[in-house]
């Protein structure tokens, strides 16, 4: 593994080193000049996201805004005597006048004062370059302040909370830690942190995931139709990038809830290193227990950390490393199951080198993580099924800037691990250990178009093990003409390695992972177009249709013994819908409505579905088809005082209903079938035909921040499901066990922060 490894590496070290020995020759032909540089924040020395840098000359005007990680560069810049500027709502202008000659590549690095007075308005502007409404052909990028308008029992927020008010977005609720994306399964979402794949990034409390608020930079939500340079999954991408350390003072934070406890520390270590530092522990069993009219039997914490390393002016170098963990029981003991618990561990160590080369217009980046999720299911001392699999991942990306082009590119090179022991879970899965390796390069150039059009289209070429050659073309196009936006987005996807849940059993999440059979990956393709428009500088509203084609899935075969075990059958997919979502900023007050429908069926081939229903092919909705939803936040400022509410309304979700029951007897030979009482069994009807109570429920909090000179306290009181509406979690059709979602839950909360 460790071998191959390596000469995967050298690979891309070698296709690096000869698009870089190229490129010189390119641009020295072409003679332009080009600025680069890196804008930081000057108290704090933070990256600073979507400021304007511009050239000035005369009339002319050349630039363009930061990335990410605060870098600009503008390229094809004729030789002159130019102004730069920076300007971004809330800091000082920066300007000065560069003399460029014809070739010149100047590095200028900026820091941007914060504008004191205009703090309060800052504010509110300043989140209008994100917003929930903000939606440009399935993406949109998510900023911290925008998670702080969603109501949580912790005092600061969590990306999940954000992500489960979004149309096209089905969770489990307060239990499960599962998130459906526009029909798409959980294992087909690609979710990182700073480039490490995380393949379980929710908690069992379905509040929590490995991703607060106060580590985030940007999160760039994608519901469909992504770009090149993610592949390896059929549904969406979460692509979460974490903020550095102070880089000026240290600072520190403490939280305390009753559902969860929280500590912060970062700041300078040595010389430009900064350093950040989170942790969070689950304090139910011990503290929400108590008052809390229902059983919460979980258990589960987060562990972050992240160095940033300025090597020179040129080069900068982060490391993250987060490791999460998970147990707890879903559902109460029955006669029929014993006290079956669901464990999982998350560990990831990522490495991430930017590199501005000082005479060529472009941004290079190398990545390497290592990620291993472990999974267990069954009693805590014998567990029934367990998996485990361990993802290496290496990158090079590079980013050519022009005027009227932008192009990115890269090579990958990817291998994973698997390990299983399902116990006959999946009778034709047995327990294996396999190593799947996919590599390839992608490409993805952007052109402007002028007239507010903006085209980009892409491919990524990649092998998947031994199941050959693959190529997904992508495609992404923005109009914009003043208040009016259409966008639109489409592309191919595939992905080898398979999420395998038996969705019959409501009450279990346990996911093994394999590698999809040669020659049958699955393949799903997108189709996505908008429209937003911007009526005024406080309302924005947009609508949003897509359609993906899958085929090639394996779910769990239909079969009338859920308690016993399965099969996996193949089967294809078809999802459609619409997205509608107005958002309301003012000053005081923000208010963001949105309604979602999405149709999500099932086309299964088995050979017993003739004996059962006299066809060979069986149509159905999957258990998490959520037809329709509707969201509600409201956030404003009262006397000093924060307040936000979400209701939040979906119908129900399918399921099996039951016909009847009998009894079996195993005939494993000569049996005395009087002296046997056998096993009971429940008689079905068609899969998923029946449909579950309407889940409704209203969330809100209340807080105060004060300042106790050297450290500032926030105090939280809030409440969930405040009308104590029973919503359903789970039934079970063989027992008939009804297992709700959380009751009326109080919550108070206190966090100081110096």
């Amino acid at each position: 593994m460790i071998s191959r490894l390596l000469h995967s590496s050298y690979f891309l070290a070698g296709l690096a080193a000869v698009s870089l020995a190229l490129a010189p020759a390119l641009v020295h032909a072409q003679e332009p000049a080009a600025v680069r540089g890196f804008v930081t924040a000057q108290d704090d020395g933070q990256p600073l996201q979507g400021v304007h840098v511009i050239l000035r000359q005369d009339e002319t005007l050349l630039g363009g805004v930061t990335d990410p990680d605060g870098i600009y560069l503008i390229g094809r810049v004729p030789a002159g005597r130019y102004v730069l500027e920076a300007s971004f709502i809330g800091f000082e202008t920066f300007s000065d006048t560069l003399q460029l000659a014809a070739g010149d590549s100047r590095h200028v690095d900026i820091a941007l004062a914060t504008r004191q007075a205009a703090m309060d308005e800052v504010v509110v502007e300043a989140e209008r370059e994100t917003g929930a409404a903000r939606v440009t052909a399935g993406q949109q990028r998510v900023l911290p302040q925008d998670i702080e308008l969603i109501p949580s029992p912790s005092v600061s927020g969590d990306l999940v909370n954000y992500l489960a008010a979004q149309p096209g977005v089905v969770s489990m609720g307060d239990r499960g830690g599962q998130v459906f994306v526009r029909g798409g399964e959980p294992a087909q979402n690609l979710t990182l942190l700073d480039g490490m794949y995380i393949l379980q990034p929710f908690h069992l409390l379905g509040f929590y995931s490995a991703f607060p608020s106060d580590i985030i930079n940007n999160a760039d939500i994608y519901a469909g139709g992504f770009g090149a340079e993610f592949s390896g999954r059929l549904s969406s991408v979460i692509d979460v990038q974490t903020r550095n350390g102070n880089k000026r003072r240290y600072e520190a934070g403490l939280a305390l809830t009753p559902f969860v406890n929280s500590a912060r520390l970062e700041g300078p270590l040595v010389g430009p290193i900064s350093f950040l530092g989170s942790a969070r522990i689950s304090t139910l069993e011990e503290v929400a227990s108590l008052y809390v009219a229902d059983d919460l039997p979980y258990r589960f914490g987060d562990l972050f950390g992240k160095l940033h390393i300025p090597i020179s002016r040129n080069h900068q170098t982060s490391v993250s490393s987060v490791h999460t963990f998970d147990r707890g029981t879903l559902v109460e003991p029955t006669l029929f199951g014993g006290n079956n618990e669901i464990r999982w561990k998350n560990t990831a160590l990522g490495v991430r080198h930017l590199v501005l080369p000082r005479s060529l217009p472009i941004l290079g980046e190398a990545l390497f993580s290592w990620s291993r999720l472990e999974t267990e299911y069954g009693l805590r001392e014998e567990p029934s099924r367990t998996t485990d699999v361990d993802n290496y991942n290496l990158e090079v990306n590079f980013s050519n800037f022009g005027q009227r082009v932008e192009t990115r590119w890269g090579f990958f090179v990817r291998n994973v691990e698997l390990t299983a022991d399902l116990g006959g879970a999946y009778q034709n899965i047995v327990e294996n250990f396999v190593r799947s390796t996919n590599a390839g390069g992608w490409a993805e150039p952007e052109f402007n178009l002028g007239n507010g059009l903006r085209v980009r289209v892409g491919a990524v070429g990649q092998f998947f093990g031994n199941s050959g050659f693959f190529l997904e073309p992508r495609i992404r196009a923005v109009i914009e003409r003043g208040k009016h936006q259409w966008s639109f987005a489409g592309g191919m996807y595939r992905q080898n390695i398979l999420g395998l849940s038996d969705r019959r059993d409501a009450s279990s999440i346990f996911t093994a992972y394999a590698e999809a059979p040669t020659g049958e990956i699955p393949t799903a393709l997108h189709g996505i177009a908008g429209y937003r428009i911007s009526p005024s500088a406080s309302l924005e509203i947009s609508v949003e249709t897509f359609y993906k084609d899958l085929k090639n899935l394996f779910i769990a075969e239909w079969t009338s013994f859920p308690r016993f075990t399965t099969r996996l059958q193949p089967a294809d997919g078809e999802v459609f819908g619409v997205d509608l979502r107005m958002e309301l900023r003012r000053r005081n007050f923000y208010a963001f409505l949105n309604y979602g429908y999405s149709s999500t069926r099932y086309d299964a081939m088995q050979e017993s579905l003739p004996v059962w229903f006299g066809t060979d092919r069986l149509s159905f909705r999957p258990p998490h088809d959520r037809r329709h939803q509707l969201n509600l936040i409201l956030s404003g400022s009262v006397s000093g005082f924060d307040m936000s509410a979400r209701w939040n309304i979906g119908s129900g979700l399918p399921y099996t209903q039951v016909r009847g029951f009998d009894g079996f007897i195993l005939m494993d030979g000569v049996v005395d079938v009087e002296g046997i009482e056998g096993f009971p069994r429940v008689i079905y009807d068609r899969p998923y035909e029946g449909v579950l109570p309407v889940y409704h429920r209203l969330d809100a909090t209340i807080e105060r921040q004060m300042s106790l000179g050297a450290a500032d306290l926030t105090v939280q009181a809030g409440a969930i499901n405040v009308y104590n509406r029973a919503n359903l979690f789970a039934l079970d059709i063989f027992t008939l066990q009804r297992t709700d979602q959380l009751p009326f839950v109080p919550t108070v909360g206190i966090e100081i922060e110096f």
